[in-house]
């Protein structure tokens, strides 16, 4: 079976943008291919064997960030703000959970977005579809939108500045716990969420100063001060991902040095993709979007191709059924990968089937329908004695006004206000943060039921 990182060319490719200018798209490709890798080898090693250990139910993955990146919106603050509340989010779970959260960002890279057709229609003017800034631009006018190769040199650039700033902050004294205070965005403060996570960080910091009165200094305790911070994005665009793509010298070892992880849309995991045909050969652990047309067979065929040693870790399956959906059609995808034997992370996406229009004409996500959907994914797996071990989120730490509903009681109204998405609607600080205290209800639930079952 001959791999290398173009072989996905010979394959049916699905929402890919055409480029106009072939010597320009190939001068791009052979740049990249000589850039710097953003991640190593070593590092998606580490993230395979931590979601090893979320299939084994010893972990969960918190997977969350942009719906997609752009170029207008890049500054350090909104790096920092969504990031400051996946730690957040994090310490809820870990504290209730009592197992190690992993921690994996839709940052640095997700730029690319799959469209429903190559071309838009307004007005009776037809233009390329927007596809994401390292395609082309939002704005609806002939130069915005040509497809342009150069805009992956550009979305690299970002992303490297991106993953800077995420290595500091997890590494240079921003995570330590001894600065849980410091991690409340000042405009949360009117949602009773962050008044719980206040009292959450009384609790922790009083146990600090426990260990510190018996001789124990956090901050020369490594897991105390610093976290593990991996990136992700949809490995859509796969001229630029082939670019990023590098062979190990010392184990031969192909890893898309892009991100951490990819994953594989809902729509790009046919038969015969492209999209499938370049994830098969690289090292990374791979994400596989479930819709509900999911079928077994076809689920089982692609984990053969994707997973033939049934590698820990290599995949998670990240379901996206939507609310009225998830607890008909999920069953059957857990009971066949089940008795196929394939050690999966089955990771919930609540985001994806839930959007619907609201009467202002604004695409929006119900906050009562997402929190649906990742109780059903719960219940299916408490049915099944399996492992609910992930959610895959869209959430920024701006205050944005696009998901209606949480506590903070977001309105069809309210949409307008600060509708900032460059495509589709996200969870915003407080929103995700009183997800993930109902989230560590349901994990110690869970817990709950594995303790009875042990006894």
């Amino acid at each position: 079976m001959s791999w290398h990182p173009h072989s996905w060319t010979a394959f049916e490719a699905r929402h890919l943008p055409h480029y106009e200018d072939a010597e320009a798209l190939s001068a791009v490709v052979g740049t990249l291919s000589n850039y710097p890798p953003l991640v190593f080898g070593g590092e998606a090693r580490e993230l395979r064997e931590r979601l090893a250990e979320v299939a084994q139910g010893r972990a969960f993955l918190l997977q969350g960030g942009d719906c997609a990146e752009s170029f207008a919106e890049f500054h350090p603050d909104n790096v920092r703000n969504t990031f400051r509340v996946i730690l957040q989010m994090a310490v809820v779970l870990t504290f209730a959970s009592k197992r190690p959260v992993v921690k994996v960002g839709r940052m640095a890279g997700q730029f690319a977005k799959p469209r429903s057709a190559p071309t838009e229609t307004r007005d009776g003017v037809t233009l390329p579809s927007y596809f994401g800034d390292n395609v082309n631009g939002l704005a609806f006018d002939a130069q915005a939108r040509r497809n342009d190769p150069a805009r992956m040199v550009r979305a690299h650039l970002q992303a490297a500045a991106t993953l800077n700033l995420l290595r500091a902050l997890s590494g240079g004294g921003y995570a330590n716990l001894r600065r849980i205070h410091g991690w409340t965005l000042d405009f949360m403060a009117r949602s009773r969420w962050a008044e719980r996570f206040n009292d959450l960080a009384d609790r922790i910091s009083e146990a600090l100063d426990f260990m510190e009165a018996c001789g124990v200094d956090p901050d020369n305790v490594p897991q105390l001060r610093s976290t593990a911070f991996f990136t992700s994005h949809e490995a859509l665009l796969l001229p630029y991902e082939a670019a990023m793509t590098r062979r190990e010298p010392d184990t031969g070892e192909w890893f898309d040095t892009s991100a951490h992880m990819l994953w594989i849309g809902d729509r790009t995991r046919f038969a015969g993709s492209a999209h499938v045909e370049f994830a098969r050969g690289i090292g990374n652990p791979l994400g596989i979007k479930c819709g509900p047309a999911t079928d077994p067979d076809d689920l089982l065929r692609l984990l053969a191709i994707l997973d033939p040693a049934r590698v820990p870790g290599r995949i998670t399956l990240i379901i996206r059924m939507g609310a009225d959906k998830v607890e008909e059609l999920l069953p059957r995808l857990v009971r066949a990968v089940r008795q196929d034997g394939h050690p999966v992370v089955w990771s919930c996406d609540p985001m994806h089937g839930n959007s619907v229009a609201s009467s202002s004409g604004y695409k929006t996500r119900p906050f009562d329908r997402v929190l649906r959907e990742v109780r059903g994914f719960f219940r299916v797996h408490r049915a099944e004695g399996t492992h609910a071990g992930g959610i895959h989120v869209e959430m920024t730490g701006q205050d944005v006004t696009e998901c209606i509903g949480g506590a903070v009681a977001i309105t069809d109204d309210e949409l307008k206000t600060r509708y900032e998405t460059h495509c589709d609607p996200r969870l915003n600080a407080a929103q995700s943060l009183e997800l993930a205290f109902l989230l560590a209800e349901m994990l110690n639930a869970q817990a709950a039921d594995r303790s009875r079952d042990a006894a």
